[in-house]
């Protein structure tokens, strides 16, 4: 079954030259994701250790309010330059952040030596702030540069070996992070999330290199993206020039808001669930030990995707088509809310949470990504950086100012909200799912943009 799945993959490609096109992004996916795997559980287990369980919710709805200046800047980045130098210059920028953490993470006094949780070091928030923008900016940035420059065909054969790649680095990168990680209780115990972040400094070193050796090795015919009728009008009307206008388009075209729906409500429903999951494993660790835990976390939900990958997802949501691929995954999270709040154990929110994220990666990112090919640069760039980045940051900050109820809402009354809250917003993603694959398939069916 693997190695069949591994030959089909590969000689799906209509040309070596698209094969090696996709294979290069690929890779150069996978830096990305491995790096954002490995930042990820630190940012957590360094929060909780240096700040504690109870301000987790603030620092989402912290990252909601930064994250606006960062779209606004990054907004007249790809306005201003070409999309690879885009890539070159965050890349260097987010590498050099990286390794001034990684040296304060191992100082003695500033570091995770100190388990003394406080809201008063900074290092904390200001560490997970740049671990989320990494994660919003430059998985966005990379999604749009790939559909720029694929076809819709193109993206049905090549994509699958992007998110192969994704997976492969979102396990490598935090199984790296648990070998340097220490037995717990161990003399180096303190240092193993700063050599962690280490090997996150070098992953992002690579990733300009790869688009350097991208854009000199691919050719010019496979750099060509979707190619609508000139003559044709766009279905939701043509976009103007502007510096917001990517928040004006995302206001505006029904098709976009869309998007934000199946984007922004499974954060919000997640965030809820990663809440009462980061909770109980605070209760039972602490430190290093409460970062190799999440790594462990880390590590599983990669490979559950990377193995919903190897067994069929890609062949599935190509059967079900993009509509019913789409429907999937709100009705998974459905199942997922009621299963934690009937039993709300470690060991159970693990396997949800693992669950719910795999199979988000595997089989409802590259439908998600898909809907990007039918629209204009504008709308792929511009309105993608408001949906992904603010869209993902602002529904976290949603969730988390829920969760931040708890304390007043009480034990009992808490769960019933989460539950409600949940299958009420799983009701709008649901018809917003039917509407963004009627639309997908009406655009590409009379060869035009949606907007």
């Amino acid at each position: 079954m693997v190695v069949k799945f591994f030959t089909s993959i590969w000689s799906n490609f209509e040309s070596s030259e698209e094969r090696k096109k996709f294979s290069i992004l690929s890779v150069l996916f996978g830096l990305t994701i491995g790096a954002y795997w490995l930042l990820r559980p630190l940012k957590d287990g360094v929060f909780l250790t240096m700040v504690g369980t109870d301000y987790q919710p603030k620092a989402k709805i912290l990252s909601m309010f930064v994250v606006i200046p960062l779209v606004m800047i990054y907004e007249r980045l790809v306005s201003s330059f070409k999309r690879h130098q885009v890539l070159y210059g965050l890349s260097i920028f987010y590498a050099i952040g990286a390794a001034i953490f990684a040296a304060l993470i191992l100082d003695p006094a500033t570091g995770m030596q100190n388990t003394v949780a406080s809201p008063d070091r900074y290092l904390g928030w200001t560490f997970y702030l740049f671990v989320e923008s990494f994660g919003s900016i430059m998985v966005m940035l990379f999604w749009s540069f790939v559909a720029d420059t694929t076809t819709p065909d193109a993206a049905k054969r090549g994509y699958p070996l992007i998110v192969l790649g994704a997976q492969f680095g979102g396990i490598v990168g935090p199984l790296l992070g648990q070998m340097v990680m220490p037995e717990e209780g161990g003399e180096a115990a303190a240092n193993g999330s700063g050599i962690a972040t280490i090997i996150c400094v070098v992953a992002m070193a690579l990733i300009p290199v790869i688009v350097w050796y991208f854009m000199n090795n691919v050719s010019k015919e496979q750099m060509q993206g979707f190619q609508a009728d000139e003559k044709k009008a766009p279905l939701e009307g043509k976009p103007k020039p502007g510096f917001m206008e990517g928040l004006k388009l995302l206001l505006t075209r029904p098709y976009l808001l869309g998007i934000f729906v199946v984007v922004s409500f499974y954060e919000i429903i997640v965030t809820f669930l990663d809440f009462q999951f980061k909770t109980l494993a605070k209760g039972s660790y602490t430190g290093d030990a409460l970062t190799g835990y999440l790594f462990k976390y880390a590590v599983w939900t990669n490979a559950v995707a990377f193995i919903c990958v190897i067994f069929g997802a890609g062949k599935i949501g190509s059967k079900l088509g993009l509509t019913r691929t789409l429907l999937m995954l709100p009705i998974l999270v459905g199942v997922a809310v009621i299963t934690l709040n009937l039993h709300p154990l470690l060991n159970v929110a693990f396997m949800i949470m693992v669950f719910s994220k795999g199979v988000n990666y595997a089989l409802n990112q590259p439908a998600k990504e898909q809907l990007y090919i039918p629209t204009t640069k504008d709308s792929k760039y511009r309105s993608k950086a408001w949906i992904d980045a603010f869209g993902s940051r602002f529904s976290k900050g949603l969730g988390s100012i829920v969760n931040d109820s708890k304390a007043a809402l009480g034990t009992e009354l808490f769960p019933l909200v989460i539950l409600v809250t949940s299958f009420g917003l799983i009701g709008v993603w649901v018809f917003a799912a039917m509407f963004l694959g009627k639309t997908h398939t009406q655009a590409i069916k009379e060869n035009r943009t949606v907007c």
